[in-house]
């Protein structure tokens, strides 16, 4: 199943919005470090809620050591990002993706970008900057589910 990568997050309540969002889509987290904040369940509990308990978690000390994990795993890096060459859904998604999402201050530095296997785009109304973080991880990361067909087995409510 794809997974999530935040890199370096700047605002714990966007951080924690993607947190509960794995944790409902079932998506492991790679947190890469540092943060600008202290990245404990004290500082993300008020937007992960009671959700923090249901994600897989990983934090990795740096991008260089990240970066050693991800090569390791053989696993494809697909970044998020304002300058990306191919729109969204244009891309082909593998169940072994991790779909990486930048600093919600300053993106991801030019090493970042050079690491990456693929780098996509939301297609957006000119001249406006960027969606938020967490909605941009919600809609690439419900494509990348879509298309591996890895989104969990709902459970509808009897009618």
């Amino acid at each position: 199943m794809p997974r999530l990568a935040i890199y370096q997050p700047d605002i714990p309540q966007n951080t924690g919005t993607m947190l509960r969002l794995a944790a409902c889509l079932g998506v492991p987290v790679e947190i890469i470090e540092p943060a600008a904040f202290d990245v404990s369940d004290r500082n993300l509990r008020r937007s992960g809620m009671d959700y923090l308990n249901r994600v897989a978690i990983t934090r990795h000390i740096s991008w260089r050591t990240f970066e050693e994990w991800r090569q390791d795993a053989k696993s494809r890096l697909i970044l998020t990002t304002t300058k990306g060459a191919v729109p969204y859904v244009d891309f082909a998604y593998q169940p072994d993706d991790i779909i990486l999402v930048g600093r919600e201050s300053a993106g991801v530095p030019e090493e970042v970008h050079r690491a990456a296997d693929a780098r996509v785009v939301i297609p957006m109304q000119p001249g406006l900057r960027s969606l938020n973080v967490a909605v941009t991880a919600a809609m690439i990361l419900g494509e990348a589910l879509r298309q591996t067909n890895t989104f969990p087995q709902a459970t509808l409510p009897e009618t």
